[in-house]
């Protein structure tokens, strides 16, 4: 009986032993398949917010505005509307709402001026269910004009505020 016994213990460990090894194996192999389907999914929802970003890119609002007025007038309330249903299949990208005037004025009016625009179009925005958190409105004054501000007409060009979407990646992590 002691010779069974001496014989079925290393027998008995080789079997444990191999059991296990067998169970890190498949476990190993397993974690490994997790692990890659993991970093599937993690490239595909990058490549689908990546994808969603250049879509949303393309949209841009301007709304003009009359000498010395914030004031958001119809056919600015119907840009506006368009951009916000434009962007309702892509929520959670950031919006830049960048308020600008023309020369008329002097530069701390206008600067004053341009950013008022600038929040009285982040708050429609707002209004139309665009988290408050997504928007950075700023006025830039008679600063970066979209046409010379020796003519009316581009004047009238300059008292604007352009709405599209902006790239932070901070906002992806």
């Amino acid at each position: 009986m002691p010779r069974f016994s001496a014989i079925a213990i290393p027998i008995a460990l080789v079997a444990v032993l191999g059991c296990a090894s067998a169970y890190d194996k498949t476990y190993n192999e397993e974690l490994g398949r997790l692990e890659a389907e993991e970093r599937a999914r993690q490239q595909a929802a990058e490549a689908a917010r990546a994808e969603a970003r250049a879509e949303a890119s393309r949209y841009v609002a301007v709304v003009y505005f009359k000498v010395g007025s914030a004031m958001i007038h119809e056919d600015g309330y119907h840009e506006l509307q368009w951009f916000v249903d434009k962007m309702r299949p892509y929520p959670g990208l950031d919006i830049d709402v960048k308020g600008y005037a023309d020369s008329t004025g002097s530069e701390p009016r206008n600067q004053q001026l341009s950013l008022e625009r600038a929040k009285n179009v982040a708050d429609f925005l707002v209004q139309q269910g665009i988290p408050l958190q997504l928007i950075a409105p700023a006025g830039y004054a008679s600063n970066f004009p979209d046409e010379p501000n020796d003519t009316a007409k581009g004047r009238s060009r300059n008292r604007r505020v352009e709405v599209r979407v902006t790239y932070n990646e901070a906002s992806d992590q």
